[in-house]
This record gives C-alpha cells, sequence and structure tokens, in this order.
C-alpha cells in the first residue's frame, strides 16, 4: 500500500536554493582574494623584474630594465673582467675578456630578467614562489677581437721543428738539442676561449688545442753519438809519431776538420783528412818530421839542359795513412790510447838526372837578347831580374807570372832606382831597366810559340826594342805572364851582362817554327815639348806616335799552321826639356 505523503517534506527546488548561493558567496571571497593577491603580488614584483632576481650574483630584483642594467654594470662580478688563464702546450697565459672581444651584454640580460607576462596567476604564482631567481648572463662576443687575441697566442707561441744536430766549436762538441714543432689551432682555440668565459678567478687554466711535429732525429740518437763519438773525438790531443818524431795535433784542429752527417736518422762523424793534411798546423811539422824532396838543379852546358845539382828523395805522409792513423783515435779517450804510428812513403824528386829524358826539356825552343845602353842601375836591377827569373821551370799548364818570380823592385830585394817611363816621360823610380828583361822574356815566349795570359807594351815607342814585340812591367798594376801550353815542361835560362840580356827557353818544340811578319806603321802622330822642372826630370829626345800589327805565324813542315796578330799602339814621345827649380 503506497505511504501517504506529507505536508512538510520540501520539494527539490527548495531544497537546491541555499547551495547556490553559498557558492555564490564562496566564490565571491575568492575573487576578492585573489585581486588582493594580485595587487599585492604587483606590489611585491616591483617595475620589470620580480624581486629575488640575480645576475651573476647581483641582485637586480625590484628594478625597472634600465636599473637592472647599469646597476649589473657598477657590480658586475669580478669573473666577468677577470683574466681567462690558458694553456698552449706547456706554457700558460692570460687573456684579457674583453682583449678578446667577450663582454657581458647588461641591457640583454636585464631584459631577459624582466618578468615575461603580468597576468594574474604569473604575478600570483611569484608572490607564493619560494627562493631567489638565477639568471644566466647574456654573453656578448666582437669574433674579429677574438680572432685577434688567438692570433697573438699564436704568434708568441708556435714554433718551428727543430733537428737536434752536433757541430765542433774551439775544440769541444757542440750539441743543439731538437726542438717539437708546435701550431696552435685558431678557429679551434676561439672556440674554447669563448666557451670558457666567463672563467671564474682561480679556474684552471683552458687547454688550446695544438698540433705537434716531432722532429725527425730522436734526442736518444743524440745522446748516443755524443757519447759515443762527439765527445771522445776532441777529448783531448791526437798524437802521431815519425820514428822518434812526435806530433800532436789539438783538439781545436781535429774540431776544425770533423763534420757530421745525419743518415736517416742516424748520425755519423767525418774526419776530412784531405784539409787535416793542408792545415798547416799539421803540414809544416809533418814536413819537418819527414822532409820533401830535394829537387835537382838544371843548367846549361853545351847547348843543352843538364842536371847540375842532383835531387834527393824524402818522404812523405799521404791522406791515406793520416786516416789510418787518426780515425782510430777518435773514439778513445786518454793521451796512451789516443797516440798511433803514422806510416811514410818515400817520394823522389821530380827533377833529377833519372827524370830529366822523361821530363821533355830536349831542346832550345827560342831564344833573345835585348842590349841596352849602359848604366851603373841597368846592371843591377837587369842583372839582378835575371838572376832571379834563371833556373825556373814551367809545368804544363803552369801559368808563369814575371811579378811573382822576379818580386817587389825593392832596395831589400836586391834593386835600385833607374829611369822608367811615368806618367808618359822617363823619370827616377825603384827598379828602372827591367823592361828590358819584361820584353825580352816577351820575345822568348813569342818565338817559342806559348801562349801570352798578360803582357803590355810601352806606352811610348823604346827604338832599341821591336816594334809590336816589347813589354813592360809594373809591380801591383801590371804583370807578365804566359801559359805554357806545349805540352812539356820549359825550362828558363836567364843571363845578363852590362849591355845585354838574354832569355832562352828550353822543351819539347810544338812548332818546327815562328816568324813574326810587321806591319806598317799607321796613325802615325807628331809629339810636342813640354818643359819640366825638378830633380826627377830626365831630357827625352821626341818621336813620333804610331799603330803596328805584328803577326805571329806557326809553320809546320814548311806549311803555315796558325797566325795571330798582336796589335799595339805607341803615344808621341814628347819631347822634354828639363829646367831648374826657382826660389
Amino acid at each position: 500500500m503506497p505511504r501517504p505523503r506529507t505536508d512538510h517534506a520540501p520539494t527539490p527546488a527548495a531544497a537546491d536554493r541555499p547551495r547556490w548561493r553559498t557558492a555564490a558567496i564562496a566564490t565571491g571571497v575568492v575573487a576578492v582574494a585573489a585581486g588582493g593577491l594580485y595587487v599585492a603580488g604587483l606590489v611585491a614584483t616591483g617595475d620589470d623584474i620580480s624581486a629575488g632576481t640575480r645576475a651573476g650574483g647581483v641582485d637586480i630584483g625590484g628594478l625597472s630594465k634600465a636599473e637592472a642594467a647599469e646597476r649589473l654594470r657598477a657590480q658586475a662580478p669580478a669573473a666577468w673582467t677577470a683574466p681567462i688563464a690558458v694553456r698552449v702546450g706547456e706554457r700558460t697565459e692570460s687573456v684579457s675578456p674583453a682583449a678578446a672581444g667577450l663582454t657581458v651584454d647588461a641591457e640583454a640580460t636585464a631584459e631577459r630578467a624582466a618578468d615575461p607576462s603580468r597576468d594574474p596567476f604569473t604575478v600570483i604564482g611569484r608572490l607564493f614562489s619560494s627562493g631567489d631567481r638565477e639568471i644566466e648572463p647574456v654573453l656578448a662576443q666582437d669574433t674579429a677581437k677574438t680572432d685577434a687575441a688567438v692570433a697573438a697566442l699564436a704568434k708568441k707561441n708556435d714554433r718551428a721543428v727543430k733537428e737536434g744536430s752536433v757541430s765542433f766549436r774551439d775544440g769541444e762538441a757542440v750539441a743543439t738539442r731538437p726542438v717539437t714543432g708546435q701550431k696552435l689551432d685558431t678557429a679551434k682555440a676561439a672556440e674554447a676561449l669563448r666557451a670558457a668565459y666567463p672563467a671564474a678567478p682561480g679556474a684552471a687554466a683552458v687547454a688550446l688545442p695544438v698540433s705537434l711535429t716531432e722532429p725527425k732525429l730522436p734526442a736518444a740518437e743524440l745522446t748516443r753519438f755524443l757519447d759515443a763519438y762527439a765527445r771522445p773525438a776532441v777529448s783531448g790531443p791526437v798524437t802521431l809519431t815519425v820514428g822518434e818524431e812526435r806530433l800532436r795535433i789539438s783538439p781545436e784542429t781535429l774540431g776544425d776538420h770533423l763534420t757530421v752527417k745525419n743518415d736517416g736518422g742516424r748520425l755519423t762523424g767525418s774526419l776530412d783528412t784531405t784539409a787535416l793534411l793542408r792545415d798547416p798546423d799539421v803540414a809544416r811539422p809533418l814536413a819537418t818530421m819527414t822532409g820533401a824532396p830535394v829537387e835537382g838543379t838544371l843548367g846549361v852546358r853545351d847547348g843543352k839542359v843538364v842536371v847540375v845539382k842532383e835531387g834527393k828523395p824524402g818522404r812523405e805522409v799521404t791522406e791515406k795513412s793520416l786516416a789510418a792513423a787518426v780515425d782510430p783515435l777518435l773514439t778513445r779517450t786518454g793521451d796512451a790510447a789516443r797516440t798511433a804510428a803514422v806510416a811514410t812513403k818515400v817520394t823522389q824528386p821530380q827533377v833529377s838526372s833519372a827524370t830529366l829524358d822523361s821530363l821533355g826539356v830536349k831542346e832550345q825552343m827560342s831564344t833573345f837578347t835585348v842590349n841596352f845602353p849602359t848604366a851603373p842601375y841597368r846592371t843591377i836591377n837587369i842583372g839582378r831580374a835575371a838572376e832571379l827569373i834563371n833556373g825556373s821551370l814551367v809545368r804544363p799548364g803552369e801559368v808563369w807570372s814575371f811579378n811573382e818570380t822576379v818580386g817587389e823592385r825593392t832596395e831589400e830585394n836586391g834593386f835600385v832606382d833607374g829611369t822608367m817611363i811615368l806618367d808618359g816621360r822617363y823619370q827616377e823610380a825603384p827598379g828602372g831597366g827591367v823592361s828590358a828583361v819584361a820584353t825580352t822574356v816577351f820575345n822568348a815566349v813569342f818565338f817559342a810559340g806559348v801562349q801570352p795570359v798578360e803582357y803590355g807594351a810601352h806606352s811610348f815607342y823604346i827604338e832599341r826594342y821591336p816594334a809590336g814585340r816589347e813589354a813592360t812591367v809594373a809591380w801591383g798594376s801590371l804583370d807578365q805572364k804566359f801559359r805554357n801550353d806545349s805540352g812539356k815542361p820549359i825550362y828558363i835560362a836567364a843571363s845578363a851582362t852590362d849591355s845585354s840580356v838574354t832569355i832562352t827557353f828550353y822543351g819539347t818544340k810544338k812548332y818546327d817554327s815562328v816568324e813574326a811578319v810587321a806591319g806598317p806603321r799607321t796613325d802615325v802622330t807628331k809629339p810636342e815639348k813640354r818643359e819640366v822642372t825638378g830633380e826627377t826630370c830626365v831630357p827625352q829626345e821626341p818621336l813620333e806616335g804610331f799603330d803596328i800589327a805584328v803577326d805571329r805565324v806557326f809553320r809546320n813542315g814548311g806549311e803555315e799552321v796558325k797566325r795571330q796578330t798582336f796589335k799595339t799602339h805607341y803615344t808621341p814621345r814628347d819631347e822634354v826639356v828639363c829646367k831648374p827649380a826657382t826660389d
């Protein structure tokens, strides 16, 4: 049976009405509270940047962006400007961030720190957030400055690879140690420098990338060579013995002739025995200890060249025997261990009775005589020059020199003052008259058929000499030379009297005959007259100047095989009148 309804039971609408009012009241309360929190949040967060915001440890909370940027510049932490320690190879350097174009952009950092939104949820959320907010600084980079800073590091720290070596100086082995080449990778170094900024003071140095080039010669090989060869080689003198004679070669002399070679990464040392044998500190005492051969003396007897004084054999140390004696001593130390006998060999003189026939000095090649007016100075000077020339032996291919053979015409060398041509006239000077000898030699050369190398005629013609076939000499400026191109040695015999000088060449004729064919005198020039004062003045007769060509004709079997032309120009010989000097 259905239950009857009572009047006091509420209806559904009546039951929901109190609940709606409660919710409305609650919502209103929340809205009012939220509004209060928003306002409080706005007050708490400040103008642009929320309270509690820091950048690089600098408190910029509650500031506008402009104020924050100004504070960041004024209170910049040390890390933003502190030098950055970097390591390039084994060296540590410091780089100024500013110089390297690395800075913190204060404006951009303040912009980053500013609140991104002013909506209620963000503002109220900030009000109830716990802890400070740390903003990463915005970094700026001037790449040109960074590259320049890195380039400066490279210039300071890059180095070329250097090979090790050993040399000998002042009797000691001097080592140059190898150096590993180093080159900074500038592109990667710039990146590493940028990544290291900002660096906290005292932070570990940043290793910048470098490439290394190792020397081809290991340091161990350098040490081995020094110990095994270089230092022992000059550890003391080397003593050589020849019979009872002893020669000590100093470390300084040895070092002058030691060389070092790098043969594929291995060092080897060697002694230049050729140079050592020629070194005066070795050659002179060895010559005394051994004795060079004494050459025989040639002379002329009955028109033939003969040995008038016999030669004597000598002994010599060869390059081979020197090397055999010295090389083994270079790796030893101590006086006793560095002493050895050096072998010698007998050397025969090149000029002796035994060698005369093989020399080929078998016939007269040419002879020439110049006559001159007798004068005491001519007798002395011409005779002395002939004495010094007599006995000269000129080997095939050699060049004979008048000045080297006769020497300077000084009193110490046996010469006196005499008349010679200077500045176009006769004057008194040392060695006057030797041009007669020079002319005689020139004609001996001419008719022997050998080749003149250097010669010069007098400035004006002298009547007693053959025109175009005469010569003069002057110490230090004009020499007379010829090359022996005959193929055999030439022996020169020279003799003089009070009025003549004769030069004869002996050897082996290359041509049956040599003739002189003189041409006419051309371009004849008249002389002038000069008056000269002074004690050195010598009167002079006038003579025309002219040009002349003389042919040297070579014949074999009666036929001409060659012809050479010698051209000579003579200036006029002015008349010189000597006048007494006036006060």
